[in-house]
């Protein structure tokens, strides 16, 4: 349910969309979300019952097989489905949300036409490749290079953990054209089975388990010169569009996240008794959890307002990236907090708390870390030299 005072932020069909969403989690998602937790891994069908929910496409052009809808949608779908309380499997679902936009930001009609609506239907799973083995958060350090070879490009280097990746039919790369830090940088569809394309395993991780992630290598491989998106050049700026809404995303799993942790702590605070009484009637606890309450609801609400900033179009590159800092500490703090009220069965693996609190430690490192996002709050607010 939505509360009445974030409600007036939305209109009918993001309260109908966050409906379909919640519904899907407890269809599809929740009854497995140990057993895929466990195992790293989730069937690739649910792409499909996802896309045919609407849920992949929900933020992407109407023409192409999406919804059309605005940032709320994107925060909404992402609050919903965490209610099933296992962050991989949202993460694995939603990697077509930040491996699609650059297509729809820089790619040809035929590009869009030819990628994005099998991606929609949950046809093809589409990853995005910009992380490398020594380049993470300073995207300018990219070292992997695309030579252009008569109709093609060839690529060779590596990257690393990538969400999707061990799947994916498609990879959107962003590679070196050119040596200048910023402009010689140039995104590429990458399509599976493309010749000198390589994949690992699935990388073990701490949390988001059941979705897989990858390490690519490009040996010589062949693109053809229509995979590449826009000029040769434009690819840093269409990167920096692309991690605005990333670490809204982001954001959005931190606090839902919170607010997943602290209803499983307050239902065990009622209902688990010591020394005579529920855990809630000692004041340690229920002042712990009117702490986590805040904590969540302030997370939550700040989320809410860069999204409804972002929807009428103002820049907000440093509310995101202070929303995606706060909600993200906020997420850390409050699944910590709720293992704690849990105890023992808190520290056990198959409870929601241990596994959020695994998931969570992710949150202020991807997408751009903390120190790197202050940084980026430093200087737009004039800071230091």
């Amino acid at each position: 349910m939505i509360e009445p005072y974030y409600r007036a932020l939305l209109d009918e069909s993001h309260v109908l969309f966050h409906e379909s969403c919640r519904r899907f989690a407890d269809q599809e998602i929740a009854p497995e979300a140990a057993a895929w937790d466990e195992t790293g891994s989730f069937p690739r069908e649910l792409y499909a019952k996802a896309g045919e929910a609407g849920i992949l496409g929900a933020v992407f052009p109407e023409p192409y097989g999406g919804g059309g809808g605005d940032p709320f949608h994107l925060i909404l779908g992402v609050e919903a489905l965490m209610s099933a309380g296992v962050a991989g499997v949202v993460a694995g679902l939603g990697s077509a949300g930040i491996a699609l936009p650059p297509i729809v930001s820089l790619g040809t009609e035929e590009q869009k036409c030819r990628f994005l609506p099998p991606v929609l239907r949950g046809e093809r799973i589409a990853a995005l490749a910009i992380t490398e083995p020594g380049t993470g958060s300073d995207v300018a350090g990219i070292k992997t290079r695309a030579r252009r070879d008569g109709d093609a490009y060839l690529l060779d280097g590596e990257k690393t953990f990538i969400t999707s990746g061990v799947r994916a039919d498609l990879v959107t790369v962003l590679a070196r054209t050119g040596e200048s830090p910023h402009g010689g940088l140039t995104f590429f569809v990458v399509e599976r089975g493309t010749p000198g394309f390589s994949v690992s395993g699935s990388l073990k991780k701490m949390g988001w388990r059941a979705s897989d992630t990858a390490s690519l290598s490009f040996d010589g491989c062949r693109v053809p010169a229509e995979n590449r998106l826009g000029d040769e050049g434009a690819g840093f700026r269409a990167c920096m569009q692309n991690f605005q809404m990333e670490r809204l995303t982001l954001a959005a799993y931190g606090y839902a996240s919170a607010e997943v942790a602290l209803a499983e702590a307050e239902c065990h605070a009622r209902a688990r008794s010591a020394f005579g009484r529920p855990l809630s009637g000692f004041q340690v606890t229920r002042h712990k959890l009117a702490r986590m309450a805040t904590q969540t609801r302030a997370a939550k609400s700040f989320v809410y307002l860069v999204a409804d900033a972002m929807r009428r179009g103002l820049g907000a590159l440093e509310e995101v990236s202070e929303a995606k800092n706060f909600a993200s500490l906020v997420a850390l703090d409050v699944c910590n907090e709720a293992v704690q009220i849990l105890g023992g069965m808190g520290y056990m693996q198959g409870t929601i708390v241990e596994r959020l609190y695994r998931d969570v430690r992710v949150l202020p490192i991807g997408g751009g870390t903390v120190e790197v996002m202050n940084e980026v709050i430093a200087k737009v607010r004039g800071y230091g030299s």
